[in-house]
């Protein structure tokens, strides 16, 4: 059996790699790419404690936080297109307001 502190190490780390994505790239979509891996990784540690602690709350959770990130990724990628069809830029140095 995988020892719990792995799952939070692995958590830990692609939670990282996602801020990291999300402070130094520009692109709006690659920004979005990360927000959604910071999710997927606080994800994992969730679905680890619940699992060591014998608990289905945290599992219940996730689902709840997978549908949220799904609304949030199908809204992200809609102000996206419209971003590229206004602008046809986006990269977040390139754009100064959001306004039509």
């Amino acid at each position: 059996m995988v020892p719990l502190n792995w799952y939070i190490i692995l958590s830990a780390v692609i939670f990282m790699i996602g801020a990291a994505g999300f402070l130094i790239r520009r692109n709006v979509f690659i920004m979005l790419m990360s927000l959604e891996l910071m999710l997927n990784a606080v994800n994992i540690s969730l679905v680890a404690f619940s699992h060591y602690l014998q608990d289905l709350k945290g599992q219940i959770f996730v689902i709840f936080i997978i549908t949220v990130a799904a609304a949030e990724a199908a809204i992200g990628l809609a102000i996206i297109v419209s971003l590229y069809r206004n602008k046809q830029k986006i990269h977040t140095d390139e754009i100064a307001e959001m306004r039509g």
